[in-house]
């Protein structure tokens, strides 16, 4: 787990729409699956943008993933 915590938004690296739309379902709760769905793509290519979030905030799971979603208003 990080040691750090969220960070601000005017702190957070610049996410593209899509990738700030996928990190909104996956906060949300929805899974890989049903994002793919919702958003017309495919599992891989949530997942895809999931590692980008994830690379760009340093960080590694998904409890992680809604902080920052929720640091970001999302």
């Amino acid at each position: 787990m990080s040691a750090t915590l969220a960070p601000s938004p005017t702190e957070a690296p610049a996410l593209a729409p899509r990738e700030r739309e996928t990190l909104r379902h996956i906060a949300a709760g929805r899974t890989y699956l049903q994002t793919a769905r919702h958003m017309g793509l495919s599992t891989h290519t949530v997942d895809a943008y999931l590692r980008r979030i994830r690379a760009k905030f340093d960080i590694t799971n998904t409890a992680e993933l809604t902080r920052v979603a929720i640091a970001l208003g999302l």
